[in-house]
C-alpha cells in the first residue's frame, strides 16, 4: 500500500494550520475556527484550491480526536468543586443552561427543519466551549477576578449537562419509535452514567492501582486504550462513543494519577483534536452557507442577547455588579467543539443536511466574535454603564444641577475605573508570584525527594473562602 501522496497532503494541511495558527494568535483567535478553515480549504467542495482531500482519509484519526476531547473533558471535571458546592453551582449553572436551552429549542422549531433537528440546534446554542473559556481566562489574566470561580462553576454544570444531553440525543437519533424501546435505551444510558459517576466518586483509590507503573510509555498506552475502549463500549450501548470517553475520563480524574494523565494526555488531545476539526471542515461546502446565512445570523443574535441576560442574572444571584456580569457574559458566549460534535452525530443519523453547514458557519463566527467581545469587555461596560447612570441622574435632577452631577459622576467613574484596574493588576501580580513560588517549591521538592518517597500533600498559601467547607485532598501521583 502506497500512502505517500496522502501523507504528503496531510502534512501540507498541518503546515498550513501552523502558519494560520501563528497569524491567528496575533489577533487572539482560538485554534478551532482555524482548523475548520484549513479543512474547508482542502475540502473536495473547494476543488479550485487543488488539495481535494476526502474525509475518509483521516476519519479514524478524527474519531480518536473526538474521544480524546471528551476524555479530557471528563478528566478535568472538578468533582470536589461540584460535590462540595453543588447547590449553588446547580442554581447558577442551571439557570444559565435553562435560559439558553429553552429559547434555543424554540428557535430550532421556528426553522421548520424538524423536532430532532430542533433538539440538535438547541444543544448547539445552549453551552459554551470550555476549552475556549479556560484559555481566554488564562490569556486575559482573569484567573484572579472575583467572578472567575462563578464562571468556572457554570462550565462544570455545562459538563454535566453535556453528558446527560448526549445520552438523550443518542436515543432520539436512533430512530426507535417503540415507546418501551426508547424507555429501555434511556434507562440503559442513564444507568451507565450513574454507575460511572458513582465509581468516580467512591472508587478512585482502587482504580489508582491499575495505573501503578513508572513507565510513561506503558502509562500512556493504558489510558489511551481505556479511552478508546470505553468509547467503543459507549457506542455499543447506544450512548455514543463520546459519552463512553467522558465517563472513563471522569473515573481517571478521580485517581491519584490525574495530574500525570493530564500532563501526557493534553498534547495528544491537541494533535488528534486538530484532525477532528480539520475533518469537520472537509465536510463543509461554501455554496451551502447561503442557505443557512439567515438562520445563523438569527442564532448569533439570540446567543449574544441570551448570554447578556443570563450573565447579568447569574452575576446578580452571586452578588456581583453589572461589569462583572458583562465579563461573565462575554466569556461564556463562546461556542465551539460541542456544537461540532452534535453536528457530526446529526450527519451520521441522516438528519437535515443543512445542520452541518449551520454548525460550521455558526461556530466559525462565534469562535471569532467571542474572543473579540471578551477582550473588549471593559469598553463594553463603559458604554453600557455610564449612559445609564447619567440618564438616571438627569431624571432625578434637573438643569444645571444635572450637568454638575453628570460631570462629578464622570470623574468618579474614571477614578473608580483606575482604582479597579490597579486592584486587578495587584491581584494578577500576587497570583503570578504565588504560582511561581508554588512551582519553585514543587521543583525543589521533587529534586530533593527519592523516587520511592511519596510527597505529602501541599497546602496553598491562598486562604480558602470561609463560606466553603473543607474538602478532602486527593492523593496525587508521587512521580508527578
Amino acid at each position: 500500500m502506497h500512502l505517500g501522496g496522502e501523507l504528503l497532503t496531510i502534512g501540507i494541511l498541518f503546515i498550513i494550520a501552523y502558519v494560520l495558527g501563528r497569524l491567528g494568535k496575533t489577533i487572539g483567535l482560538p485554534a478551532i475556527p482555524i482548523y475548520m478553515v484549513v479543512g474547508l480549504i482542502a475540502s473536495p467542495h473547494t476543488p479550485w484550491i487543488g488539495l481535494n482531500v476526502e474525509s475518509h482519509t483521516i476519519e479514524l484519526i478524527a474519531t480518536f480526536g473526538l474521544i480524546l476531547l471528551l476524555f479530557n473533558l471528563g478528566l478535568e471535571f472538578d468533582q470536589e468543586e461540584f460535590y462540595g458546592n453543588a447547590g449553588k453551582l446547580l442554581v447558577s449553572g442551571g439557570t444559565y443552561v435553562a435560559i439558553n436551552m429553552g429559547v434555543g429549542f424554540a428557535f430550532g422549531f421556528s426553522l421548520g427543519w424538524g423536532t430532532r433537528e430542533a433538539l440538535i440546534i438547541a444543544g448547539m446554542t445552549a453551552t459554551s466551549s470550555s476549552a475556549i473559556v479556560t484559555k481566554l481566562l488564562i490569556e486575559l489574566r482573569r484567573l484572579a477576578n472575583d467572578e472567575t470561580p462563578m464562571i468556572l462553576g457554570v462550565t462544570v454544570i455545562e459538563d454535566v449537562f453535556i453528558a446527560i444531553y448526549l445520552a438523550i440525543v443518542s436515543v432520539v437519533l436512533s430512530g426507535d419509535t417503540n415507546v418501551w424501546g426508547v424507555v429501555g435505551k434511556l434507562a440503559l444510558a442513564f444507568g451507565f452514567l450513574i454507575v460511572m459517576f458513582t465509581l468516580a466518586r467512591f472508587a478512585g483509590k482502587w482504580v489508582s492501582r491499575i495505573f501503578a507503573t513508572r513507565d510513561d510509555e506503558l502509562f500512556t498506552v493504558l489510558f489511551f486504550g481505556l479511552a478508546v475502549m470505553f468509547g467503543g463500549i459507549g457506542d455499543l450501548l447506544g450512548v455514543t462513543d463520546a459519552i463512553g470517553a467522558f465517563v472513563i475520563g471522569l473515573l481517571c480524574g478521580a485517581t491519584r494519577y490525574r495530574d500525570r494523565i493530564e500532563q501526557l494526555a493534553l498534547p495528544m488531545r491537541d494533535v488528534f483534536a486538530a484532525f477532528f476539526f480539520v475533518n469537520f471542515g472537509l465536510g463543509l461546502d461554501l455554496s451551502t452557507f447561503g442557505e443557512v446565512l439567515w438562520p445563523v445570523l438569527g442564532a448569533i443574535g439570540m446567543t449574544v442577547a441570551l448570554n447578556a441576560i443570563a450573565g447579568q442574572l447569574v452575576a446578580r444571584m452571586n452578588g456581583f455588579n453589572i461589569q462583572q456580569g458583562i465579563n461573565t457574559a462575554v466569556i461564556l458566549v463562546n461556542r465551539g467543539e460541542f456544537a461540532l460534535i452534535l453536528a457530526t452525530l446529526s450527519a451520521a443519523a441522516g438528519l437535515e443536511a443543512r445542520i452541518t453547514a449551520f454548525a460550521g458557519l455558526y461556530v466559525l463566527v462565534m469562535a471569532i466574535l467571542g474572543p473579540l467581545l471578551a477582550v473588549n469587555s471593559d469598553r463594553i461596560g463603559r458604554l453600557v454603564i455610564r449612559p445609564a447612570r447619567l440618564a438616571r441622574l438627569r431624571t432625578r435632577l434637573g438643569g444645571r444641577r444635572a450637568v454638575a452631577a453628570a460631570a462629578a459622576a464622570e470623574a468618579a467613574e474614571a477614578e473608580s475605573d483606575a482604582a479597579a484596574a490597579a486592584r486587578r493588576a495587584e491581584r494578577d501580580r500576587q497570583f503570578a508570584e504565588e504560582f511561581a513560588l508554588v512551582e519553585a517549591a514543587g521543583s525543589q521538592e521533587r529534586e530533593n525527594e527519592s523516587p520511592e518517597t511519596v510527597s505529602e500533600p501541599r497546602t496553598s498559601s491562598v486562604e480558602t473562602p470561609t463560606e466553603r467547607p473543607e474538602r478532602p485532598v486527593r492523593q496525587r501521583d508521587p512521580e508527578y
